[in-house]
């Protein structure tokens, strides 16, 4: 049995949109191939070699999201009270706020504000209120300002 995957909207959205990007690509992979084809022997010809390891790479990519997709569920979005997938979450961390979006480990891009829910924050904010003060691991913590 396959696990399902939980997604938000968009992150659905953009895994569809890099599907279809990937996709558009093979044709292009397989001319570059050809072309390296004809350049003779390709037990020494880089541009065969590196059309096959993007093509490998363009193909695993298809295949993972492909199999993401037939398991994914959207998230619903509602209000939240308490911090859950989907919730977006202000919080202060020492002297500075950060707004989070909680999402699933797939969709994860911290450096974009989305924290996954098995992050260690995540982690430590799940099911909690405004208001409430949270631990980290590493012994630091903090305050949820607001869940939206």
């Amino acid at each position: 049995m396959k696990k399902t995957i939980s997604l938000t909207k968009q992150g659905k959205a953009d895994l569809e949109n890099e599907l279809k990007e990937l996709k558009d690509r093979r044709p292009a992979i397989a001319d570059r191939l050809a072309t390296a084809r004809a350049f003779g022997d390709l037990s020494e010809n880089q541009e065969y070699t590196d059309a096959r390891a993007e093509q490998k790479t363009v193909e695993n990519r298809i295949i993972e999201i492909e199999e993401i997709l037939k398991t994914a569920k959207v998230i619903r979005a509602t209000k939240h009270s308490s911090v859950a997938l989907g919730s977006t979450v202000k919080v202060k961390m020492g002297r500075k706020e950060f707004t989070y979006l909680v999402v699933s480990p797939i969709e994860a891009d911290p450096l974009n504000g989305k924290i996954s829910n098995e992050s260690p924050i995540g982690q430590a904010i799940m099911g909690m209120k405004a208001e409430e003060e949270f631990k980290l691991p590493n012994g630091k913590g903090g305050t949820i300002l607001s869940v939206e």
